[in-house]
């Protein structure tokens, strides 16, 4: 899995990314935001960053909110690391859109940790992406209609899957997506209307008794 290491301390940054590489991750460096930016506007980005809250350029709350903006990157998991530890330095960065912080210096042991809660959340993520794609592609499947279908040519019924003869309405409505409204064509509103006029002059005119 990828992970971005961005800090402007370099003895820091050094010293973070060779553990987490260690650790199994595939690791990359910025220095800065715009670096780290740019890093993670890659396609695709990095699963995991690391990013540290004081750096030139973009700090690590704007890079939260720049991520958590962009619909195709909000996925990504965000442990933001720095030196502050108040209650409202805390509600402050996960606001910003962290999923996680840690403060400086960096224990090792615990960063492990909270990266190991990040790779099962993104691992998470990505199976359920996955059955999401799943699931439309065999609906997509399933709303389209294939093959022949046999359709009566008197009355116009179509024959189901359970050998039951329906209105073409009907089945076209359970097997795809689209929807009827009625109305009626001109030809058969002349037709209509002189079965009408028929009726009409049969009640006016009935035929004698003989």
């Amino acid at each position: 899995m990828r992970a971005l290491i961005a800090d402007d301390d370099r003895v820091t940054a050094s010293v973070i990314s060779s553990s987490v590489s260690a650790w199994g991750f595939d690791v990359v460096v910025a220095h800065d935001g715009n670096e780290a930016w740019a890093l993670l506007s890659e396609t695709p980005p990095p699963s995991l960053a690391i990013v540290d809250w004081e750096m030139p350029g973009l700090d690590g709350p704007e890079l939260c909110r720049r991520l958590r903006a962009d619909a195709t990157r909000a996925h990504l998991y965000l442990l933001l690391l720095t030196a502050r530890s108040s209650p409202t330095d805390v509600v402050e960065g996960l606001e910003a859109g962290a999923d996680d912080y840690l403060v400086k210096p960096v224990n090792l042991s615990e960063l492990r940790a909270r990266l190991h809660v990040g790779v099962r959340v993104v691992s998470l993520q990505e199976r359920l992406a996955n059955k999401v794609a799943e699931l439309q592609a065999t609906l997509d499947k399933v709303r389209q209609l294939r093959g022949l279908l046999p359709i009566c040519s008197y009355c116009k019924r179509i024959r189901n899957d359970q050998n039951y003869w329906e209105r073409v309405e009907v089945y076209v409505t359970e097997h795809t997506d689209a929807k009827f409204t009625h109305g009626i064509c001109p030809t058969c509103l002349e037709a209509a209307k002189a079965e009408f006029d028929r009726q009409d002059e049969v009640t006016e005119h009935p035929r004698g008794r003989t």
